[in-house]
This record gives C-alpha cells, sequence and structure tokens, in this order.
C-alpha cells in the first residue's frame, strides 16, 4: 500500500465504509508515522504505547531557536507532519501551535522561559 485512498479502496472491498479523512485520523489515533512514501508503524512495548513520540523519534535531526519565541526542527524529509501531530497531540502548556513542511517544523512559543522549556524538553525526547 503506497497511500490511504488505496488502503480507503481495499477497506472497500472487505465490505468497511472508510473515506481518506476518516483513515487519515485512524492512523494518526493509533501512532501510525509516515516516512516520506511509507508508514511505520508505533514500538510495540507497553512504554511506547503511551508515547507519542516512540515511532518519530529518530527522525529529528536538529533543534534551534530563533528569536525568544521560535524553536525550529529540522527533521528526515518526509517526516516533519508526523513529529508535528506528535508535538501537538501533546498538548503541551509552552507550545502555541506548530507548523509543518516536508523536512522542517516551526514551534511557536508566547514567552522566552517557554521556548527554554520546550527546548530542553525536545532535546531530552530526540537525544539532541
Amino acid at each position: 500500500m503506497r497511500n490511504q485512498d488505496e488502503l480507503v479502496k481495499i477497506l472497500h472491498k472487505q465490505g468497511f465504509d472508510a473515506t481518506q479523512s476518516s483513515v487519515s485520523r485512524d492512523l494518526r489515533e493509533l501512532g501510525v508515522a509516515k516516512a516520506g512514501d511509507r508508514y511505520i508503524l508505533p514500538a510495540q512495548d507497553a512504554a511506547a504505547t503511551n508515547n507519542p513520540f516512540a515511532a518519530v523519534a529518530r527522525f529529528v535531526l536538529e533543534i534551534k531557536t530563533a528569536g525568544t519565541s521560535l524553536t525550529v526542527l529540522k527533521t528526515m524529509t518526509g517526516t516533519a507532519q508526523s513529529v508535528a501531530v506528535a508535538i501537538d497531540s501533546s498538548d503541551w502548556a509552552e507550545v502555541v501551535g506548530t507548523i509543518s513542511g516536508d523536512d522542517t517544523i516551526f514551534i511557536a512559543t508566547d514567552e522566552p522561559k517557554d521556548q527554554k522549556k520546550l527546548r530542553e524538553r525536545l532535546r531530552g525526547i530526540f537525544g539532541i
């Protein structure tokens, strides 16, 4: 399977009512990450089940700050959106929002202290 539309067709053949948006939502809730043109299943151990970063931890290559309210993550090509979803689903108080492209994520914070907290949190998670 190369994309969600193919999965929808397979599900329809099996008698399931599915749309691309429902499949996308279900994959996100299951912790399935997209890396380029393929999907990666989350780790199966109990610790990974409660960790939204288990499937994407190795995707982040660099963490930088810009100014006092913007943190920039560089990721492997095609993985930024999956990492951004993990960050967004974490509901961290210091994160105002994220914007992701193909290999870059911008994370906005309100205050310099929030940016510092976020940077340390991200460094701990991604080992950078």
